[in-house]
């Protein structure tokens, strides 16, 4: 019998393939640009866009680059598994400043195997093979706040 865990009500109903995407693209950008997690998120099941700041506007070459990544990874069927932990117990590259104020002190951290992991209560695929196709629809720069917005779609 699995252990029951109280954690945050969540008022979201997330499309699993674009939110579990949502969490690998987190991670390309980190890896690709040293930034952080994206900063503003609409993740959705037409059409999605993330913003993350960064030191550079991505030429061509590098955008067509995260769309390889995000795509080399889906095929690679990564499996997405939880851990629940207290406070106490967290890894201490994980970030909680995201999380509610009220946040239980049982975190449910989410794994794409040993590519990312970061607490999140949303609904994800089993594996990354069952996301589909990722496909950048476009993409927008602001110099003043070195800010860059990826469009995308889940194909499936």
């Amino acid at each position: 019998m699995a252990e029951e865990y109280l954690l945050n009500e969540h008022n979201k109903e997330e499309f699993p393939p674009a939110h579990t995407a949502e969490h690998l693209l987190n991670q390309t950008m980190i890896r690709l640009f040293g930034c952080g997690r994206s900063f503003n998120a609409h993740v959705e099941r037409k059409k999605s866009k993330m913003s993350f700041h960064l030191d550079h506007k991505p030429d061509r070459k590098e955008e067509k680059e995260i769309a390889r990544r995000m795509n080399e990874l889906i095929e690679a069927d990564l499996p997405v598994t939880f851990e629940y932990v207290t406070r106490d117990e967290l890894p201490e590259d994980i970030e909680l400043s995201r999380l509610p104020e009220d946040a239980s002190d049982t975190i449910r951290l989410v794994r794409i195997g040993d590519y990312d992991v970061c607490p999140c209560i949303g609904k994800h695929v089993r594996s990354t093979a069952q996301i589909g196709r990722f496909e950048m629809l476009g993409s927008n720069w602001d110099e003043h706040e070195c800010s860059y917005r990826i469009r995308f779609k889940i194909v499936q």
